[in-house]
């Protein structure tokens, strides 16, 4: 079985690239086609995969400003030529599921959401335009064509794989198309239970307007209650924001993160997410979440067990949750097993199985000969 991987950029190491590391785990010969590969990037984290970028890579500042190119994107994934392959594996959040392969060819698409500047989330996404207000004005007809493209991209998948059922139920509003469900993998290993505990809250997210930042910030500000954030990104207003009990932590590394995850209080998970990696990374330290009561949280989340809900999306609905929250009342070792769940050896044995399942199938339905 001959496999090929779609990831859409190579530009930066999140959650989504963590997905991509097991799939090269599974399947370690299979090539990674993307539209735009950062050369840092991929030196410090995937030197041992073989890159194979589309031709945007080529054009002017295209590593940095790839945004420059939103209209290309559909053409970049569509040019890439996938005939001498059995399985085509695209783990997508905007434009991998529009690979076009021949009928020989099973393409599954792992959907980490549909995609969310064209749909759930195009008023935030052309409000916030650090671009200006030029650029907001010009974009809405370029992303009325994206969105027909992306709603018939979705039907050339064999099988559409959802992360969360938050995320089934929105592929059925946009796509009205049903899906299989696993969840997305936490290297649970390496994150550990601390003995003690320290006095502060933690957020640990990229800067971007939906994750809410500014929510925690504000009601950390009321309640003159230490907070630490970990991360980095775009709005650059939120430290101008915060008072002298918010520490900003910028990125750290991965023993950074897992000591800070394992000696806070909570952590804090103000935004809807499609899944979220970072409650379950938490909780892998043994810590409980205190969330925003919507999206993949409610997956995850455990009332009185893993973490506690707030019900409304303002500074005020958090302060008072955190006001009342008794850490004492959660057990580590608990929450930690309930983590366990969703290891990553546990996704890549369930992704295997899959694709090999779907792959027998496919042969029966369309054989070669």
């Amino acid at each position: 079985m001959r496999v090929a991987l779609v990831h859409e950029f190579l530009n930066q190491m999140g959650g989504g690239e963590k997905v991509l590391e097991a799939f090269h785990e599974i399947w370690p010969q299979a090539p990674v086609f993307t539209i735009v590969a950062d050369p840092k990037i991929v030196k410090k984290y995937f030197t041992n995969y073989r890159i194979i970028p589309s031709f945007i890579q080529r054009l002017p500042f295209a590593v940095k400003k790839y945004r420059w190119y939103l209209p290309l994107m559909p053409t970049a994934i569509e040019r890439f030529d996938f005939s001498d392959f059995d399985v085509v594996l695209s783990d997508s959040s905007a434009y991998g599921k529009g690979v076009v392969t021949l009928p020989k060819t099973l393409a599954i698409t792992y959907c980490y959401t549909p995609t969310r500047y064209l749909w759930q989330d195009t008023q935030i996404y052309t409000r916030h335009l650090k671009e200006g207000k030029l650029i907001g004005k010009i974009l809405p007809p370029f992303l009325t064509y994206l969105r027909m493209w992306d709603r018939l991209a979705i039907e050339r998948a064999d099988q559409i794989v959802a992360i969360s059922r938050c995320v089934q139920r929105r592929i059925i509003k946009y796509y009205q198309q049903k899906s299989e469900l696993i969840y997305p993998p936490v290297e649970t290993d390496q994150f550990y239970i601390s003995p003690q505990i320290g006095d502060y809250y933690l957020v640990v997210s990229r800067f971007r307007p939906y994750k809410r930042i500014d929510l925690a910030i504000q009601a950390f500000n009321k309640m003159k209650i230490p907070l630490k954030i970990i991360g980095s990104g775009e709005d650059k207003n939120l430290k101008k924001m915060a008072g002298p009990n918010i520490e900003f932590l910028g990125f750290v590394n991965d023993q950074e993160k897992a000591k800070y995850l394992s000696h806070c209080r909570a952590v804090i998970f103000p935004q809807e997410e499609d899944f979220g990696l970072v409650p379950l990374e938490a909780m892998a330290s043994g810590r409980p979440v205190i969330a925003y009561r919507s999206g993949g949280a409610l997956e995850t989340v455990i009332e009185g067990k893993t973490g506690t809900f707030f019900d409304e999306q303002t500074w005020e609905a958090l302060a008072d949750k955190v006001i009342r929250f008794k850490p004492e009342k959660f057990d580590p070792l608990e929450i930690r097993q309930f983590a366990l769940g969703f290891s990553k050896e546990r996704f890549k044995q369930e992704m295997k199985d899959f694709v090999e399942k779907s792959w027998e199938k496919h042969q029966r339905i369309n054989p070669t000969k």
